[in-house]
């Protein structure tokens, strides 16, 4: 008996632009209900060609898509009081700011000195607290205010729910549920976000760096609120590719690749790194390759724009409310003070 050895692979390579295009029809239905465009103010501090090379990209893309885009070169000494200055004026609507400036954990110290209400990516302090502990609004009990999200992670996400590998029968925190999704890439930028978000929504998450494998999941039937990390003693790659319908791999070196023949037969396959982590071969192991995601994180930062200038709106309406006048103490402070 012979085989055709030319008969296409089983295999649906799906685009990053089309995943996007979905969404750029969202961002615009929304961006048309608002009486100006959101102005987005970019911060480059730094001589990276990586970063220059997003600015100009988040540029290109804002203006394509009605959005009003200002880019500002600063010296990376200086722009602490920019960011602050940033917090300040209402004529901003959201900041990106381009990493790396320092290259160190300096760089977390900018990260916390932007306002939540500014942060389009997501980064501050209160944003991935909310994210780590499955709180998903600014603003309990109203719950009028989505919390924002990293824009890597949330594209990733986004692609997940494109290629309907999230359940919509399901109620929201629970759409995962049943899945094994192994993610290759453990960086407090995109890997340990993205884990730590899959496993809110009701995945069973293996986290694989070079140190080992980790475990996120909210137990046994979702019982838990939010996750739990447990270390995955003595596991592989291997154990968790076997085991595993969906493989995302963000590594951003040339050298590692995922071994195709460990990959479980069918599985979606995601790439979010700039190198290409999945070999050719890989389409005949996957049922869909997704190759990268670039025009999505751009479009989930749009995304993020708008839900900034929503909450934005919200907490000015709250704010203008009236307010109902409390029982005044001795001490001068009123019962509804908390």
């Amino acid at each position: 008996m012979t085989t055709n050895s030319d008969a296409p692979p089983s295999c649906k390579v799906v685009l990053a632009g089309a995943v996007a295009k979905k969404l750029l029809s969202e961002v615009s239905e929304n961006l048309q209900k608002l009486s100006q465009p959101p102005i987005l103010v970019g911060f480059l501090a730094n001589k990276d060609p990586a970063a220059r090379m997003y600015a100009d990209w988040t540029g290109r893309t804002c203006r394509e898509n009605g959005f009003a885009f200002q880019l500002r070169e600063v010296d990376r000494e200086d722009l602490d009081e920019h960011l602050r200055s940033a917090n300040k004026d209402p004529g901003i609507h959201g900041v990106i700011v381009y990493y790396p400036v320092f290259n160190s954990r300096r760089d977390q110290t900018l990260q916390w000195i932007l306002d939540s209400s500014k942060d389009v990516e997501g980064l501050c302090p209160q944003l991935i607290q909310n994210m780590y502990q499955n709180v998903r609004f600014l603003d309990p009990p109203r719950n009028t205010q989505k919390s924002i999200l990293p824009c890597t992670p949330l594209a990733i996400i986004k692609t997940l729910e494109h290629l309907q590998i999230y359940n919509t029968f399901l109620d929201y925190g629970k759409r995962l549920f049943g899945r094994r999704i192994t993610v290759i890439n453990r960086s407090e930028v995109v890997g340990r976000p993205l884990a730590a978000l899959l496993a809110n929504d009701g995945a069973e998450v293996y986290s694989v760096d070079v140190t080992g494998v980790q475990c996120y999941s909210r137990g046994t039937g979702l019982r838990k609120e939010q996750h739990h990390v447990s270390d995955m003693e003595g596991w592989t790659l291997g154990d968790c590719l076997a085991k595993s319908d969906v493989v995302i791999s963000g590594v951003p070196g040339a050298s590692f690749k995922v071994p195709t023949y460990l990959i479980r037969e069918g599985a979606v396959c995601i790439n979010f790194s700039s190198e290409k982590n999945f070999t050719p071969d890989v389409k005949e192991k996957a049922s869909i390759y997704v190759p990268a995601i670039g025009k999505v994180t751009i479009v989930v930062l749009l995304r993020n724009l708008l839900r900034l200038v929503q909450n934005q709106s919200e907490k000015q309406a709250k704010a203008a409310e009236p307010v109902e006048q409390a029982g005044t103490v001795e001490n001068g402070a009123t019962s509804g003070q908390e």
